[in-house]
């Protein structure tokens, strides 16, 4: 039993991070703590293969959303997660709850500074084609996820930077009497000057 345990605490997933997780943004204390105990650890900075919509919903919150071939390629950070900081990952981003959904997700590393252009660190990557590698994003779920793209004129954003995050409201600080999802809505039926 202590073996089984054993081999499930050293199983690591390949996390995209596209937004307030990502290194200097306000969630990635979450990324912090989780390498802090060894549930975590940078792998380096990826972009997908393909184009996704990467827009701001309610509060300046971000949404990678599901429909490929649309928006355009994502910059973001790729993290490799063991089981249990996985799941405190999934319950910040409220997969029980129907707010974001854990899927698959093809990405490209980005250039390396160093000059052998590899990754650091003990993770090898489980590559297919040359520099290409599966991980799972957190989309915004499948229910809104068309609305919030018409809402946002269909225009997505290449990274979630600094200057996205002007408005970005923390959980904490929004009204605490709606839900994650009463936000959305709330924001999907709101004309563009609310």
């Amino acid at each position: 039993m202590v073996a089984e345990e054993r081999m499930q605490d050293e199983r690591r997933s390949l996390i995209f991070t596209y937004g307030t997780l990502k290194r200097g943004f306000s969630n990635h204390t979450l990324m912090q703590e989780l390498m802090r105990t060894g549930d975590a650890a940078f792998i380096g900075t990826v972009r997908t293969t393909e184009k996704y919509p990467l827009v701001c919903g309610p509060y300046r919150v971000p949404f990678l959303l599901d429909i490929p071939g649309c928006g355009q390629r994502v910059h973001g950070e790729l993290y490799a997660v063991s089981i249990k900081g996985l799941a405190r990952m999934d319950e910040l981003e409220g997969t029980g709850r129907g707010h974001y959904e854990r899927l698959p997700i093809l990405l490209e590393l980005e250039p390396r500074d160093n000059a052998d252009g590899r990754i650091s660190g003990a993770f090898s990557m489980p590559c297919g084609a040359e520099g290409m590698t599966s991980a799972e994003a957190y989309y915004g779920h499948r229910n809104y996820a068309m609305e919030l793209w018409m809402k946002n004129g269909k225009k997505g954003l290449s990274a979630y930077t600094e200057r996205e995050t002007k408005g970005y409201v923390k959980r904490k600080d929004r009204p605490q009497h709606l839900t994650f999802l009463d936000h959305i809505q709330h924001f999907l039926s709101s004309s563009p000057s609310d």
